[in-house]
This record gives structure tokens, C-alpha cells and sequence, in this order.
């Protein structure tokens, strides 16, 4: 029977069987560390955006729909951009992260304030904060680096 590998595990052994590898811990870590976030925020601002078309008063919510959706994407194209090591490129990679975390600010405020009616945008502010973090001192560590 084959053992189940936490998410951490399995990006973490992948970066390592890259021969091209660029980065070392502790920025590893912090790679990871948005790699997760970057997953986990782009299904909650999904599946956000998804409740919210499900609701009664849709139009009050358009706003917060059309965030979740651009959050989303914007979180899948940095996951993807951290996760590539061959030949990275530090400047996109900083422009990426640094936009990722705008976008969570921005989706995670404009959810905040619809927290109060709907547990699924709190669930969305709290992911997207989480999520803003991790691009933020990821983007410290580059810019350090």
C-alpha cells in the first residue's frame, strides 16, 4: 500500500529532484509556503465566487464575484511561477508574487465585508489573507536575497 504525502511533501521532493535547482532553506520553505497558499486561495476564491452566483441577492455581490474569480486565476498563474526552478527569472517572479499578494488584499477586503452575511466570505478573507502573507514574505526574501 502506497503512503499519502502531504502537499508540503510532495512539492518539497519535487523542487528537490529538479538538477537545476536554485534555491535552498530557508527561501525553500517560503517557496512552499506560497505554493500552498497559492493552491488553497485559488479553490476558496473559486468556490467563493461559486457561492456567492448561488445566492439571492447576486447583484449586491458582483463585486465580490468578479474579484474571486481574478484572485483565482492570478493565485494559479503564481503558483506556477514559483514552482518553476529551471533557468527563474527573479524579477518576474518578484512582479508575480507582489501581484498575487495585491490581489489577495484586495479579494480578501472586498470578502471581509460581506463576512458578516455569508460564512463563504469569511472563509475567502481569512484564505486570501493567509495567502497575501505567504507572497509577502516570500517577496521580502527575494528582494533580500
Amino acid at each position: 500500500m502506497a503512503t499519502t504525502q502531504s502537499t508540503e511533501q510532495l512539492i518539497r521532493r519535487m523542487l528537490d529532484l529538479n538538477p537545476r535547482k536554485q534555491v535552498q532553506e530557508p527561501d525553500e520553505t517560503l517557496m512552499i509556503d506560497c505554493i500552498e497558499a497559492c493552491v488553497d486561495c485559488a479553490q476558496v476564491c473559486t468556490a467563493c465566487a461559486d457561492d456567492s452566483l448561488a445566492q439571492t441577492e447576486l447583484r449586491d455581490l458582483t463585486k465580490s464575484i468578479a474579484l474571486c474569480l481574478d484572485c483565482a486565476v492570478i493565485c494559479e498563474a503564481t503558483r506556477q511561477i514559483v514552482t518553476r526552478q529551471t533557468e527563474q527569472d527573479l524579477d518576474l517572479l518578484l512582479a508575480q508574487v507582489n501581484a498575487c499578494a495585491e490581489a489577495c488584499r484586495v479579494c480578501g477586503a472586498e470578502c471581509q465585508r460581506h463576512a458578516a452575511h455569508h460564512e463563504h466570505h469569511r472563509i475567502c478573507a481569512d484564505t486570501c489573507h493567509r495567502c497575501e502573507a505567504a507572497c509577502d514574505r516570500l517577496a521580502t526574501a527575494v528582494q533580500s536575497g
